[in-house]
Formats: structure tokens, C-alpha cells, sequence
């Protein structure tokens, strides 16, 4: 087979992989499943997919289509072929005023769909959680829908035309047409003839149509992905006495890939929303009392309507970066119906929440219904995205698992389907946690279950079958939005009857005889428990590490509180940072969600003694920039920076340290003898030939400068009395000032100008001598060196810092590495976590000294200057920018910008190497570059990190300065 697929890979436009690395990636989705399969399509063109249906045909293998691979019930696994539409399908044909549609490929991002409708006043409405990186083709395939259903309906509702490639190899347009254009196709001497004459024949009988209003969910649930969608089908003019057109696009939405590949999609466009919005946040004293308020709330024209339980709201508290969001919270509510109301004007809305307020008042027994309003409706919004993601981020192997969390019932029943439900969860131990689309009649709940344990695989099963049971008691939809795939497809049969489910069968032997498309979906589905991601009652294997991962329980579980939600798949227009890599390659490779995976599948199945000596390792990680975006954008927190830094170690143990590691883990120690000799160093560093001759050596880009140390260091600066550190004689504060590595010999300029800054503001400042951060030690995997450096600069700062003195550092991505880094390679913990308590990014000590007070506009000059300001990535996650932009702000007159840019692709050492710099320059290119390009001169461009600084520099030709010199210069 190996010779085959290397023939089919040259065949190919796109490329085709087959080795270890790029099937075990692909192997699972966001499900529990796990399948290898054979081979990962990455196709540019249409001719691409006929080759791999020709290749499949041939072969009898199958075709499992995938986009973001965000999918909760199994849908993306299978043994054959993953082809990855994401890369290269993904053009906007554009947008037909006239008709209100718009055409575009399958691997287009729903909300960059939406960022191009905009100026056209119109959007696409189904909005999933993962809108910002989900993708058309699969939420056609999927028939999504999300929090705005009850307004605008799902996808199967929007679709118009569908441009497919049949498993035949022809091309197929599928599109609404009268009984009589039907008809005529039924007639044709074609596969697609075929296809028509299967779908006349299996659905025309009177019998079929009873049988279908008897067994398929209540027409009033609009969120049913049960099966295939032949209820709608019959619900058209051919079949019914209806004037509605048939349009077997609905048949293929929600199909899961199983019956054709769709290359082009023609989609229905709404006027975007009213602007004028509010949100009210009914509080309830019981989830049953919530419950029951949905079906007189909704007769209000309601834009959405969510529930959340306490569970969820308990989840946020106690954590201070989201107290502020619990601004709305009155007493302690079990339950919160979140209510949102749009219109045309402020008198409109004023009705409507005059309205709903009665409605509140009169058939509820609701509370408190607080009225949120602008940035109120946001804040309230991310404290239940905040909760829900706090919720599933459970440490060790118990998890959130997803099986029944797809149900739906007609809103009349949805008290008493509560009720029942609630019963049912008691029965098997669990403890009902309430997250709905109440207005949707939809509720998401995953049990607690270990299913690396026999006795919960048991479990598992039996909690499904139970309340799939219920739900067809009361009419519902087993499937309301998150498809069917291998978690509920084998459920298919109990839910339709098997006179459907044979239906279901001829339909997709009609449109795939060879069962080539995603087999094992829809029909012919294994059992629940098959193929679980992890094996049950396995032996842990014992991961062993120098960095310490016990919060996690342990290196393993750490990778493994990855769940495939992919939001490290994000695009630039997403904001945030995570991931870097693939947001200029577009490759899953370099994605979190890869590296987690490869990190899962290589130490449970490796025989080696080093189980992280893997080639297919160092590659997936080769990418990671350690930007650290995932420690806090990934709801699970996965810390893939952690996680590099120990495998470069442990595969560097095994394989040795290049002298390019080595002379970035030991750039300090160059640095120090370079600015002993700085005449020297810099005619070396200048000179084109010699700089030429060192960066060959070492393996920097050509086209990379370099730095140039200073000719004296900032401690040498202090010590030679050069710069005095006069004390204050009534000082607000003192502060020990970390003279970082890179401030101490490349940034000398800052150090002094944060001295004479400090000073003049009133304080006093100390220096001692600590030793270097480390953090070039960490970034190349040398941990023994950097373990080291934490635990003697953990000795001598701890002792140093009291309540009343704090220590204060220039470059985020050293002094937060006492913050981070520290509490993972220190030997006295407790020690660690007290410096790390005491240790602050000089531009939070700032924004702090300003909250109280303690530092005035009037201490500054009133020149105008305007700032365009660009964070590191570290200040990011570990800090936070705003801390930056108060104190900028500070100065009357100063008018400052924080520019949305990602990583500027720098990061350390990586933009240096010679095989990473087109890379890294790509990701100032995504966003960084164009927005200080398109800054005029007199603008001044801020950037915190050194790295930043010279890769803006290399970037664009401007000088991008430190704020704390920019404010400094500011003082009067």
C-alpha cells in the first residue's frame, strides 16, 4: 500500500503524508474516539479529490472529509484516507446582492465569512462556540446551529445550492427544483439519475410518511441532525401537497460527509442584527423554576436565550481576573436565563423590555432580572464561556465526557423532560450541571466519567442509552446540533424504527455504493464503546521529568487535558495569540491540539528507554515558539511551553546539545565577554563578511541582524558609579529592581531610563546580585543549567522581598520567568511561590502606583505624542498589556494605541535560525508589519519585549522603543 499512496502523492497537486506522525495527529477529533488512519489528503483542486475517489475506488479504502476536526461525536476518525479541505478550500466566490446569497469553498471560517459580509450589511447567522475557527463545509456537514437558532435558524435552513463531486467522479449541483424538474432527473441515465429515482422510490409510499411523522423528533425542534434528513425532504411539493420546492442540499446537510464531497457552497445572508441591544439575566432560585419560565419567554421575540447554572457561576468564583464579570450577580441564583433583546431604536427596545419585564414579573419566578447594557453584555457572555471552560478543565483522568449532551426537546415539554432527566443523572451518581439553549428547547450535559476504567466504559454506554430512551419518550432529538457520529449513530436505529433506518441505508447505497465517504457514520455504526482514545485499564506509564508537572498529575495527564477543541486553529482575524506557527502555515501540524496529540500517542506506545527520543517528536515541536498563548486562550490550559522545554531537554539528553543550542543557551556568558571587548564584538557584529562568517557557523538566517551589546553593562553602569542609585530621603516605596540578561548588556539604555524614572517618581531602588534570569537556558531545553539558576536566584530574592518591598523587572520574558518557570524547577517550593508573589513586570507596579495614587498626570509634560503599542507575548498571558497602556495614557496629551498583533515571530532564539526566519518574519507579517507600515513617521511605535523591539526593526525599518523610556522622557 506504501508504493501505492507514493504514487498517488505524485499524482497529487496538494500533498498526501502516510508516516507515524501525520496519522497519529489525525487519529482522534474532539470525541473520545481514536482510529489511525491510513493516510492524511491535503487537496488543492477539484481534480485532487477525483484522484483520491479514483485511489479509493481502487483500493477499498474511504475518504474521511474533515475541516477544523472540532467535532464532539467521532465524526472526523476513520481508517481510510483524512482529506484536509482546510488548507486550500477556502476562497470567497463572492457576494450576490441582488439574490442575498453568497458563494464560497467548504474550508471558509464562519466568522471570517461574516468579517467580509459585514460591509454589505449582512451575516450568516448559525453561530457555533467555535465560530472562529470552524468552517462552512463542516457545519453543512454537521447542520449546525448555536445560540442565535431560535432567531435565524440552522445551517440545513440557509443552504441554497451545494457544487458536489459524487462518489462516481462527477460533478453534481444540487439546488432547489419543482416536482417536475425532479421528476426529469429521476429519468436520467446517470449515477445522479440514480440517485433521484432512490429517493422517489424509497420516499413516495404513504406508509414511509406515517411512519417518518411517528418516529423522527417533533416537527416544533428545529435542531434535529437524526439521521438523514428525509422528514424534511417530504415536507416539499414532490412528496407533499406543499408548494415548497425540494432541495436535496438538505438531505446533505447533516449527512456528516457520508454521502458526497461538496466543493462549493451557496448560502442564504440575513440583514445583520439591530443594533440596539440589551441582555437581561433572569436569576432563579431553582434550575426547575428556570425551566419553567422558557415557554412564556418565549413568545417574546427573543434574539437568544441561554441558560447557566450555578454550578457553572461557582465556577468563577474566587478567581480574580473574573470578579468583574459577576457584576450582574444578585444573592446566589441556581440558575440564570440570559435573555437578549435587539431592535431598530431605543423606543423599540424600550417596549420589548417593558414586555418581557411584565412577562418576568407575571409568569416567572424569577428574582432579580438585572438589564445589561454595551461592554455589560460581553462581560457577562465570557463569565459563562469562562465557567463552562472552567468546568470541563478537570485535572486528572475523570473527565466531562460528551454523549448526551446533544438532546432536544419541544419547549412545552422541557420542564417535565428536566425533571426526568435530572432523575435519571441521580440514578447513575452523577450530579446534573445545567448549560441550554433553553430557547432551543436544547440541553448540554456530560456525565463525569473515567473512561480509562472498564467500570465507567459500562457506564458510559448505560447513562447514553437511558436518556436516549428519554428523549424518544418525549419526541426529541437525540442529535440537536452536534451531530450523530460514532458516540449516537448506533443509537440511529432505536430512534428511527428499522423501517427508516433501511431507508437510511438504500440512501446512502444510492449515493455511495463502494461505501467510500466516512464510512461507519449514520449507518452501519460501531458500538459506543469501540475505539475509545484511551485503552481501557491500561498501565500508566511513567512519565519521568525534571520540570515538575504534579498539578497536573503528571506529564501524560497534562498533554491529555487536551479535548480537540481546536482553538489553537484560530485565525488572526480571531485576535489572540495561540498558535503563531499555524497561523502561517495553515498546517494541523502546527497546531496545540497536534503537538498534544503526537506528545499522547509517541509516550504510550514508545519501547524506548527514553520514550521522547522520537524524530516524529522534535518535529510537531519544532514550530512551537513557546509563546505561551495556550496557557491561557486554550480552555484547557494546555502549557505546550512546559511541555517543549522538557522534551528538547529529554531529546537532547538522549541525542546531544548542537552548538547553536548552546550558544543561545549561553548567550549571557557571550554577551558579558562581548561587552568586555566591545570594540571587538562590535566590528565583528558590523562587519558583513565577519557577521557573515559567525552566523554560518551557528546557523543564523543570513538576513538576520544582529544584536550589539553594550559597551558597558547596567550593573557595571552601578557599580563604577557611572549611574547613582541616590535614595530618597521620604521614599513612597522601595523596590529591588531584577537587572534581567538582556537589559544588563543589550538594553543598557532602558535600564538606566526605568532608574532615572523610578527615582524621580519617588522611589528608591536596590539592585543585588542575583544571578540571570535562565530563560535562555529554559527556551533550549537545557533544565539542569536553568534548575540551577532558579533555585539560587529562589535563595537569595526570597529572603530579599517583604510585603513592603517587591522586586520589579524590565523584560517580561525574563522576570516573569520567576512567575512561571520557577515554581517548576524550583526544589523549595514554597520559597518559589513566595517570590513569585512578590515579583512584577515594572509596568504593573506602574499601572498599580497610578490606581492609588500614588503617580499623577500632573508629574508629566502636556506634549502631544501619539503611540502605537505592540506586547510581548509572555506580558500577554502572564500580565497584561493594560498595565502598559495606563501607564502610557497617563500624560495629558498622549494618545495611545494598542495595535492587534499577535506573536511579532521573533520568540527568542527562533527567528535567528536560519530554517525558522522566513517563518518568523511571515508571522510579523500577519498583522504586526502592516500596522506600523501604515503608521506615519511622527507616530511613535511602542513593544515591550527585546525580542519585538528587533524583529520590528528587521521587519520594517522602524525603531521601536521600551514605554518606560518613552515615559520617562516625559517627565517634567
Amino acid at each position: 500500500m506504501n508504493e501505492k499512496l507514493l504514487h498517488l502523492d505524485r499524482q497529487l497537486s496538494g500533498n498526501l503524508y502516510h508516516n507515524s506522525l501525520l496519522r497519529s495527529i489525525y487519529a482522534t477529533d474532539a470525541s473520545v474516539y481514536r482510529v489511525l488512519p491510513l493516510a492524511v489528503a491535503y487537496p488543492k483542486n477539484k481534480e485532487d479529490l477525483k484522484l483520491l475517489l479514483e485511489f479509493a475506488r481502487k483500493n477499498d479504502t474511504s475518504l474521511i472529509l474533515r475541516t477544523a476536526g472540532t467535532s464532539l461525536a467521532g465524526q472526523c476518525v476513520g481508517e481510510g484516507i483524512v482529506v484536509d479541505v482546510s488548507k486550500y478550500f477556502t476562497k470567497i466566490e463572492g457576494f450576490d446582492a441582488k439574490a442575498q446569497t453568497v458563494t464560497i469553498e467548504p474550508g471558509v471560517i464562519r466568522d471570517e465569512l461574516n468579517e467580509y459580509l459585514r460591509p454589505h450589511h449582512v451575516f450568516f447567522g448559525p453561530n457555533t462556540s467555535t465560530s472562529n475557527r470552524c468552517m462552512i463545509g463542516g457545519m453543512v456537514g454537521n447542520n449546525s446551529s448555536g445560540t442565535t437558532s431560535i432567531k435565524y435558524g440552522v445551517t440545513r435552513d440557509k443552504i441554497v445550492e451545494l457544487e458536489t463531486i459524487l462518489t462516481d467522479g462527477s460533478e453534481v449541483v444540487f439546488k432547489p427544483l419543482t416536482a417536475e424538474e425532479f421528476m426529469q432527473k429521476t429519468t436520467l441515465p446517470t449515477f445522479e439519475g440514480n440517485i433521484y429515482k432512490v429517493l422517489y422510490n424509497q420516499l413516495s409510499s404513504c406508509e414511509i410518511k406515517e411512519e417518518v411523522f411517528k418516529q423522527f423528533p417533533k416537527p416544533s425542534i428545529h435542531r434535529r441532525n437524526t439521521g438523514y434528513a428525509i422528514d424534511s425532504l417530504l415536507n416539499s411539493e414532490v412528496f407533499d401537497d406543499s408548494t415548497r420546492q425540494i432541495n436535496v442540499c438538505e438531505l446533505l446537510a447533516g449527512s456528516e460527509g457520508t454521502l458526497a464531497i461538496t466543493t462549493k457552497i451557496t448560502l442564504k445572508v440575513d440583514p445583520l442584527p439591530p443594533s440596539n441591544a440589551v441582555l437581561i439575566a433572569a436569576h432563579f432560585d431553582s434550575v426547575q423554576d428556570c425551566c419553567d419560565a422558557v415557554f412564556p419567554l418565549m413568545k417574546h421575540d427573543l434574539y437568544t436565550c441561554e441558560m447557566m447554572d450555578k454550578t457553572i457561576l461557582d465556577c468563577t468564583k474566587g478567581q480574580l481576573m473574573y470578579e468583574q464579570h459577576r457584576f450582574f450577580l444578585k444573592n446566589d441564583p441556581k440558575a440564570i436565563l440570559m435573555l437578549e433583546l435587539r431592535a431598530n431604536t431605543k423606543d423599540e427596545l424600550s417596549d420589548q423590555i417593558s414586555a418581557i419585564v411584565t412577562s418576568l414579573e407575571k409568569n416567572t419566578k424569577s428574582y432579580h432580572y438585572p438589564i445589561l447594557s454595551g461592554h455589560e453584555i460581553n462581560l457577562a457572555l465570557e463569565l459563562r464561556k469562562a465557567g463552562l471552560g472552567l468546568l470541563g478543565n478537570m485535572i486528572g483522568d475523570q473527565k466531562a465526557v460528551a454523549c448526551i449532551e446533544d438532546t432536544a426537546v419541544d419547549l412545552e415539554d422541557l420542564s417535565t423532560y428536566i425533571k426526568e432527566f435530572s432523575a435519571i443523572m441521580k440514578s447513575f451518581g452523577q450530579q446534573a450541571v445545567y448549560y441550554a439553549h433553553a430557547g432551543a428547547g436544547e440541553l448540554h450535559l456530560r456525565p463525569i466519567l473515567n473512561l480509562k476504567k472498564s467500570e465507567d466504559v459500562i457506564l458510559f454506554k448505560k447513562i447514553t442509552t437511558a436518556v436516549a430512551q428519554l428523549v424518544k419518550k418525549y419526541g426529541g432529538a437525540m442529535s440537536g446540533e452536534h451531530g450523530d457520529g460514532r458516540v449516537r449513530g448506533w443509537l440511529i436505529p432505536f430512534l428511527v424504527g428499522d423501517q427508516i433506518y433501511d431507508v437510511f441505508k438504500a440512501i446512502k447505497q444510492a449515493f455511495d455504493p463502494k461505501n467510500i465517504l466516512n464510512p461507519g457514520k449514520i449507518v452501519d455504526v460501531k458500538g459506543i464503546t469501540e475505539e475509545l482514545r484511551y485503552q481501557k485499564d491500561r498501565i500508566e506509564p511513567v512519565i519521568e521529568t525534571l520540570l515538575d508537572f504534579s498539578e497536573d498529575e503528571g506529564f501524560l495527564r497534562s498533554v491529555e487535558k487536551c479535548n480537540g477543541s481546536g482553538d489553537c486553529r484560530k485565525g488572526v482575524h480571531a485576535g489572540g495569540i495561540m498558535c503563531p506557527s499555524y497561523r502561517v502555515t495553515k498546517n494541523e501540524k502546527d497546531t496545540t491540539r497536534a503537538r498534544a496529540n503526537a506528545l499522547r500517542e509517541f509516550l504510550t506506545t514508545s519501547q524506548k528507554t527514553n520514550p521522547f527520543d522520537h524524530k516524529g517528536l522534535k518535529e510537531v515541536l519544532d514550530l512551537c515558539i513557546s509563546c505561551k498563548g495556550c496557557k491561557s486562550e486554550c480552555p484547557s490550559t494546555v502549557d505546550m511551553a512546559a511541555m517543549k522545554a522538557e522534551f528538547d531537554f529529554q531529546y537532547q539528553e538522549t541525542n546531544g546539545y548542537s552548538l547553536r543550542a548552546k550558544a543561545f543557551a549561553y548567550n549571557t556568558r557571550l554577551n558579558r565577554f562581548a561587552s568586555q571587548l566591545p570594540v571587538v564584538s562590535n566590528f565583528v557584529f558590523k562587519n558583513k563578511y565577519m557577521s557573515s562568517f559567525a552566523k554560518k557557523i551557528v546557523g543564523i538566517a543570513a538576513k538576520r541582524s544582529l544584536p550589539l551589546p553594550h559597551r558597558l553593562s547596567l550593573k557595571n553602569y552601578i557599580k563604577t558609579k557611572k549611574i547613582a542609585l541616590t535614595p530618597n530621603l521620604n521614599p513612597i516605596k522601595t523596590v529591588v529592581l531584577f537587572v534581567d540578561e538582556f537589559t544588563n548588556y543589550l538594553d543598557v539604555t532602558i535600564g538606566l531610563d526605568a532608574i532615572e524614572l523610578l527615582t524621580k517618581l519617588n522611589y528608591n531602588i536596590e539592585v543585588i546580585d542575583h544571578h540571570e534570569s535562565g530563560r535562555t537556558f529554559i527556551s533550549k531545553g537545557f533544565l539542569k543549567e536553568a534548575k540551577q539558576i532558579a533555585n539560587r536566584n529562589i535563595q537569595q530574592l526570597a529572603s530579599v522581598v517583604t510585603s513592603d518591598k517587591i522586586i520589579v523587572g524590565i523584560e517580561p520574558s525574563a522576570i516573569l520567568t520567576l512567575r512561571d518557570e520557577y515554581l517548576r524547577l524550583a526544589d523549595d517550593l514554597a520559597s518559589a511561590k513566595a517570590l513569585s508573589d512578590h515579583t512584577f513586570l515594572i509596568d504593573e507596579f506602574l499601572a498599580q502606583e497610578i490606581e492609588t495614587g500614588h503617580i499623577r498626570a500632573s508629574q508629566f509634560s502636556s506634549a502631544r505624542k501619539e503611540i502605537k503599542l505592540h506586547g510581548h507575548c509572555h506580558q500577554k498571558v502572564l500580565s497584561k498589556l493594560s498595565a502598559t497602556f495606563t501607564y502610557l495614557n497617563l500624560p495629558q496629551n498622549f494618545s495611545v494605541t494598542i495595535i492587534n498583533s499577535g506573536c511579532c515571530g521573533m520568540a527568542g532564539s527562533f527567528g535567528y535560525e536560519k530554517e525558522h526566519y522566513e517563518i518568523s518574519m511571515k508571522m510579523g507579517e500577519l498583522s504586526l508589519f502592516p500596522a506600523i507600515r501604515k503608521s506615519k513617521n511622527d507616530v511613535l511605535i511602542a513593544a515591550t519585549g527585546t525580542s519585538c523591539r528587533h524583529q520590528i526593526k528587521d521587519g520594517t525599518s522602524r525603531i521601536a522603543r521600551h514605554p518606560i523610556s518613552i515615559l520617562k522622557e516625559a517627565l517634567v
